[in-house]
């Protein structure tokens, strides 16, 4: 079934994700339409979600397979049935994909770090195996339930034979590269960066709503997760004492995205009495969301200080670049290397202190246009998916070495 035994002239890659629906997931979508354009057949496996429920789509030339989970993933023990249970159906909808167009490569996008047990009977037909590595499991497992236990060991196992069973590894930045190296063993020529970049096509410049506003005359702009490691309970503790403490009521908070903590947020908003300065959206259409963050005067991201965060690179702070925002966060590593002379950096943990950054950008328009152009001048230049897709081209080349497919020979910019 392979491109170069059989009759197919295209290779093909399947793409296999369990966290998020495509093409909601902006990084995996970006990778599949350049993986498209360089001329592999591309099936894409991953969960529904909402918005997009039906099982089977081709969408602009990428097969599209979903799966159902019937198990909301709520502790320790949710979270492995509910691995569990995607890992069959993975494995399900790969065999269907095979028989049905074939594949030369399984490319594997964390989390879970359990994708490789769908890889390992393919890699007997001599299909390779891409770990595309996205988050870094033990480190989330530890954010989010703060403990060493038995999972937390299950996770470094998956994590190592995850790393040994790839043919290459993708990392998200430096410290990712650091974990393939040293934690999983991965030969360093076999191990690339391929940053998230953001596409400037879709990010694009507007001009503000002003009704966005409420009537203030700052506003704060946050998209994302609304989980435990994000820390929205933190930028509520910084709306608090701004509204309370500061008397400063010229401030509104708009806050887009979904999460397990949604709702648990809205009620600390409303216990800490700034729910009338505090909008959570939910998720939105990118319409909607390219309107909030073209209104915005800074945006912010207070994600918790902890390992997690420290090594990983965030898609909302180089969407907030992109479009020109400068932003307040806590000083963590990654956050720092992407956002440069952009970010103000509170001390980490201090929502005090991150509101004392958001008095001084608000009382700064010249600054903050400084930081904004800083910021999506680097985009342009060094950071979006134009430069970072040649590196996924060469990671695949790598791969297949001598072997590659003739129908396929990508031509890697060297931009």
């Amino acid at each position: 079934m392979t491109a170069s035994a059989g009759n197919r002239r295209r290779p093909g890659t399947l793409i296999i994700v369990e966290n998020l629906p495509v093409p909601f997931d902006r990084r995996v979508w970006q990778e599949a339409n350049t993986l498209r354009d360089a001329g592999y057949c591309v099936s894409v496996v991953c969960p529904t979600g909402k918005g997009y429920d039906r099982r089977y789509e081709l969408i602009d030339g990428i097969h599209v397979h979903r799966y159902r989970l019937p198990v909301e993933a709520r502790g320790a023990l949710g979270y492995v049935a509910e691995y569990s249970i995607a890992l069959v159906k993975q494995l399900m909808l790969a065999v269907l994909v095979y028989f049905r167009r074939g594949f030369d490569v399984i490319h594997a996008c964390n989390p879970p770090d359990n994708i490789f047990l769908v890889a390992l009977p393919f890699r007997l037909l001599g299909v390779k195996f891409l770990f595309d590595h996205h988050d870094i499991n033990p480190e989330l497992y530890l954010a989010k339930f703060g403990r060493k236990d038995m999972l937390y060991r299950a996770m470094l196992l998956w994590e190592r034979w995850t790393f040994r069973a790839a043919n290459v590894s993708i990392a998200t930045n430096e410290s990712y590269r650091k974990i393939a190296i040293e934690r999983g063993r991965m030969d360093p020529s076999r191990v690339f960066v391929v940053r998230s970049g953001p596409d400037l096509s879709r990010l694009r410049r507007q001009p503000p709503v002003p009704a966005l506003k409420r009537g203030r005359a700052c506003l704060v702009g946050y998209v994302g997760v609304m989980g435990h490691q994000e820390g929205i309970d933190l930028l509520l503790e910084s709306v608090r004492y701004l509204v309370h403490d500061r008397k400063r009521d010229d401030f509104q908070f708009t806050l887009v995205g979904s999460g397990p903590e949604l709702e648990t947020l809205r009620r600390l908003a409303v216990d800490l009495a700034v729910d009338q300065y505090v909008t959570f959206t939910g998720r939105v259409p990118d319409a909607q969301l390219l309107e909030i963050l073209n209104t915005a005067d800074i945006c912010v991201n207070p994600d918790r200080p902890n390992e997690m965060n420290d090594k990983s690179t965030m898609n909302k702070i180089l969407e907030y670049m992109a479009l020109g925002k400068p932003i307040v966060q806590f000083d963590l590593t990654e956050g720092r290397v992407s956002a440069g002379d952009a970010s103000l950096y509170a001390k980490n943990d201090d929502p005090v202190d991150f509101a004392e950054k958001i008095l001084e950008l608000a009382a700064d328009p010249q600054r903050r246009d400084r930081m904004g152009e800083l910021g999506r001048k680097r985009v342009e230049e060094e950071l979006s998916w134009d430069y970072e897709a040649p590196k996924l081209l060469q990671a695949y080349g790598a791969m297949f070495g001598a072997d590659a497919p003739d129908a396929v020979n990508p031509q890697v910019d060297a931009r």
